[in-house]
């Protein structure tokens, strides 16, 4: 549907087919600044229309990949934000409209198949209610689960006259540095990811860090208003808009930023977030520098990671010199233990010493580094799967 609803709008508007691609090429290009996302690649225009041909126009770079994943976001009154002293952080919710399917859904168009006209009412519906337009805001994340959908939703939401969305993308008024609008500054779904239920609401975490100016290199100058926009066929549609609740009070982030450093979490850590290292520690003086990590995971497990995980895991690190060292972790004896002593494992996992660090550390994707061949997995795989 989605490919045959690009085909549809470059047919009757002319729009050529390289917009789409082009959409794809940005989103792409803006997930390398952002640490969640599922896929942090640079790909050449050439690259995205010489991938795998999926449904015309369409090939696979140009789609989102399957996800998986979760978000949790907390929603908190005014009265609640003020009397907890929040105002230096808080981002309000303007407006959050929905609209499903409208009769001309079923009319033969595939551009209102995919959701058209209960995007463009779901936004209209927003800014009558705040009486703001799509040109007060500077950040966009839309549903671009198909790069065709991103420029069909342009039109949509209001960005350009019927039949203009080209424009937009040949203009670059869609990426950074931020002419009129930066759309999907996250990656988007293509490159972030679509972990379906989820995609909402890390679609809100973005624009909430973007207007808390939390975004470091891929932050939009002069993020003043936020838009996000969620489609589900079958059918509904979601618009929201967001700005800071409090601007005058105001503050940016000391400390730990989430925004762009992903920390490391565990069942160890959800009594008191105090006993988070700011960052796993490494040692300069090792050939392994994942020595430290394991050296630090030995002081943290416990019987209750024992019984929730009941696991043995064998460690094969490479060192840059080409050396490998053991580590056997077991969480099923005891109350655990991390040693370089050798014992029957459930699974084994392979992993260059840097890829490992990184790992840990957030700077690397563990589905990305298992497609690229840098982490692999021999024995129980649904065991190696719970870390």
């Amino acid at each position: 549907m989605f490919g045959n609803a690009g085909r549809e709008y470059s047919e009757k508007y002319g729009t050529d087919p390289v917009c789409y691609a082009k959409i794809a090429e940005k989103n792409h290009r803006h997930s390398v600044n952002n640490p969640y996302s599922q896929f942090r690649d640079v790909y050449t225009l050439e690259q995205i229309q010489g991938s795998k041909k999926v449904f015309e126009p369409l090939t696979k770079l140009q789609c989102c990949p399957t996800s998986d994943g979760a978000g949790c976001v907390i929603v908190a009154s005014e009265s609640f934000v003020i009397e907890h002293n929040l105002q230096d952080r808080a981002v309000e919710i303007l407006a959050l409209e929905m609209a499903t399917d409208q009769q001309s859904t079923f009319e033969g168009s595939q551009i209102k198949m995919v959701g058209f006209d209960m995007s463009k009412n779901a936004a209209q519906k927003v800014y009558q209610k705040t009486g703001k337009n799509i040109h007060d805001v500077q950040v966009i994340e839309l549903h671009d689960c198909f790069s065709t959908n991103e420029c069909i939703t342009y039109e949509a939401l209001g960005m350009c006259e019927e039949g203009k969305a080209g424009d937009i993308v040949l203009n670059e008024e869609n990426t950074y540095p931020r002419k009129k609008w930066v759309v999907n500054p996250s990656g988007g779904l293509i490159s972030k990811g679509h972990p379906l239920g989820a995609t909402g609401l890390a679609q809100a975490t973005e624009i909430t860090w973007q207007l808390r100016q939390q975004c470091g290199d891929r932050q939009i100058s002069g993020c003043e208003y936020g838009l996000s926009h969620n489609v589900g066929l079958g059918g509904a549609c979601v618009v929201g808009m967001y700005k800071l609740g409090f601007p005058e009070q105001f503050k940016p982030v000391t400390g730990r930023n989430h925004a762009i450093q992903v920390y490391p979490c565990s069942n160890m850590d959800n009594s008191n977030n105090n006993n988070v290292p700011e960052a796993i520690p490494t040692s300069s003086d090792s050939e392994f520098q994942s020595d430290a990590i394991f050296e630090e995971l030995g002081k943290r497990v416990n019987k209750d990671i024992v019984n929730q995980v009941k696991g043995i895991y064998h460690f094969n690190i490479t060192s840059s010199k080409g050396n490998q060292k053991s580590w056997f972790v077991d969480l099923k004896n005891g109350n655990g233990s991390v040693s370089q002593t050798e014992i029957k494992s459930d699974c084994t996992i392979k992993i260059a010493d840097e890829d490992y660090v990184n790992l840990i550390l957030g700077k690397s994707n563990g589905q990305q580094l298992f497609m690229q061949g840098k982490l692999k997995i021999s024995g129980n795989m649904a065991m190696a799967m719970k870390l």
